[in-house]
């Protein structure tokens, strides 16, 4: 993408040394009109804020709800648009503070800008871009979380095996980026380090490592003098995980710093097998919701109820959305677990931070537009209440068949059913639809009429309204049971044959003969969609990824189960022989 043309409104340069000293005594107050920032070069700036950051780190966490993160941008590397971002704007932060943000996480790695040997230091060139981005984000009120990102995997994670080397040119990150911010007003957080993790290291060791760079890093900022004394400061676990023993490292830690000013931080990106549709996680089911539940409570009874504020700096799912793929996650499913991780947030009274890697996911930074409103619309709804939902946002009736009634099951979620619409128009309860306790039945009669002409795919799209919230979409859909047909193709290369008929893939299991695991990921027999195969609607077929292709056994036949979101199962052999591949469909699966 070619980089967005830098905004004409810059900040002006500072007014001298007597109004200076007046801005930085109004940061000592805590106070936050014009707040004089300091630059790499000694000479200060001017950014108008209206925010008053709340004495309280518990309420100045607050305020920040809800939070969004500039990813794959300042993180990037080697270099801010590597990953196929444009350069961040004064504009796109007018944008997300005019979306009802109220702070930004702004990711850096620093890493290829740092000398590796001593004394370690970060190009000023560098560290003058990351405070242009910082003051931009400022001057829109919003606040910022600064980090070290990337740098944790990169380096950081051989402090192990060099341990001096490593803890060095940490130190002296954190001092020049205490040195460049200090003067900034305290609506600027620093944040330890993101998700680190420790190579060649026991589970005794990783915990020393975690609690040496969070109390190095408090250290080095408090005696930075200035805004650095009392700025929030943002403290991690290992790998940003919200296990209890991780949060209760933390914990330990923050409580022996007796500082006030210390925020907690993880990272909350779902249950795992759902996250990215593996091992059967095809649905935010009972499991799903259990585990989003747990983790929020547990973040709440281990730092929340004990006087500690809670930034969850990344959620979102890890495999949703995608635009350059095919959804791997059904989309009804995914509204769901946003609407809960909302909801969730707001019980446990934490701060969220949506993870947005900007160039195939939410924000399309080119436009400044949601790549999909409607999808955005449900997490801004979760802010601040709940939406109810259904068992599923599709019903499908088959076209080889007579039409009958179809059910679905009412998830509430404390609000109160009020009717169904098919676009203006109510449906007539009784005659249309019935609801007996929290089952919602579609009528044979009014199906038959929303089908039409009852060709393959989307007939219909009913709402489903609610006391509160968003209304509840299901799309009424003609579908019959999908074919596969034999096919023959290369180790390299292979795909199946797919006449889906209104339907639509959902897992794939994959298993051999003696019962073992086919596929890449060897633990489960449902691989992971979009990395061992993948529908492709457009073209009629299944493909089968080079990473499954690469994993199956030479010579061994692997049988495949394709289950797909109608309830349809249909089998396939695949067999490997050097480099053809051949498969057949088996009939009447």
């Amino acid at each position: 993408m070619k980089d967005m043309r830098q905004p004409a409104h810059h900040r002006s340069r500072g007014p001298g040394r007597l109004a200076g000293l007046l801005m930085a005594l109004l940061v000592i107050l805590g106070l936050s009109g014009s707040t004089a920032l300091a630059a790499p070069g000694g000479t200060a700036q001017q950014t108008r804020s209206t925010v008053r950051v709340p004495a309280r780190a518990m309420d100045a966490v607050a305020a920040m709800r809800p939070s969004w993160n500039l990813g794959n941008t300042l993180d990037a590397i080697p270099d801010e648009t590597s990953w196929g971002n444009p350069k961040a704007t004064r504009e796109l932060f007018e944008t997300i503070r005019a979306q009802g943000f109220r702070s930004v996480r702004i990711p850096v790695t620093w890493s290829a800008h740092q000398s590796a040997t001593a004394p370690y230091t970060v190009d000023a060139a560098y560290l003058k871009r990351v405070q242009e981005v910082v003051d931009w984000a400022l001057a829109e009120n919003l606040y910022v979380v600064l980090n070290v990102h990337h740098d944790s995997w990169q380096w950081i994670s051989k402090i192990s095996t060099a341990h001096d080397n490593v803890l060095a040119r940490y130190n002296a990150l954190w001092t020049q980026i205490s040195a460049t911010f200090q003067n900034e007003p305290r609506t600027l957080l620093f944040e330890s380090v993101n998700e680190p993790g420790f190579d060649n290291a026991t589970a005794a060791q990783k915990t020393e490592f975690m609690n040496e760079l969070n109390t190095s890093f408090h250290k080095i900022v408090r005696a930075s003098g200035g805004g650095n004394k009392s700025r929030l400061l943002v403290l991690t676990t290992q790998g940003g995980t919200p296990s209890q023993d991780l949060m209760d490292d933390l914990y330990t830690t923050i409580s022996g710093l007796h500082d006030s000013n210390l925020v907690a931080t993880v990272h909350y990106y779902g249950w795992y097998p759902f996250s990215v549709n593996v091992a059967g996680g095809t649905r935010y089911d009972e499991v799903a919701r259990n585990d989003l539940d747990d983790a929020f409570a547990r973040m709440h009874n281990t730092f929340v109820a004990r006087g500690i504020p809670v930034y969850v700096g990344e959620y979102g799912l890890l495999g949703y959305p995608d635009d350059n793929h095919p959804s791997r996650i059904e989309r009804g499913e995914a509204l769901k677990y946003y609407e809960h991780v909302g909801h969730a947030a707001r019980v446990a009274g934490v701060t969220t931070a949506l993870w947005d890697p900007g160039t195939y996911a939410y924000l399309n930074r080119e436009t400044l537009k949601w790549r999909d409103p409607a999808l955005f619309a449900w997490i801004k709804s979760s802010w601040t209440t709940r939406s109810g939902t259904a068992s599923f946002d599709k019903v499908f009736v088959a076209k080889s068949s007579r039409i009958t009634a179809q059910s679905l099951t009412l998830n509430r979620n404390g609000t109160e059913f009020r009717g169904l619409w098919h676009g203006d128009t109510k449906l007539a309860e009784g005659r249309d639809y019935t609801v007996f306790g929290d089952r919602l039945t579609l009528t044979a009669p009014a199906l038959t009429r929303l089908t039409g002409d009852r060709d393959y795919g989307v007939n219909a799209t009913l709402q489903a309204r609610f006391s509160r919230g968003l209304p509840w979409q299901i799309d009424v859909v003609t579908y019959d049971t999908p074919v596969l047909s034999n096919a023959t193709g290369t180790a390299a290369k292979f795909t199946i044959p797919t006449k889906y008929q209104g339907d639509q893939l959902a897992t794939m299991e994959a298993t051999y003969a003696d019962g073992t695991n086919a596929g890449p990921t060897s633990w489960t027999p449902f691989q992971e969609f979009n990395s061992a195969f993948s529908p492709d609607y457009p073209n009629g077929t299944i493909i089968l990824t080079t990473d499954m292709l690469k994993s199956l056994r030479d010579g061994e036949q692997a049988t495949l189960t394709f289950h797909f979101h109608s309830g349809a199962k249909l089998k396939y052999k695949v067999m490997k022989s050097g480099d053809s591949v051949t498969g057949t469909a088996v009939k009447d699966s």
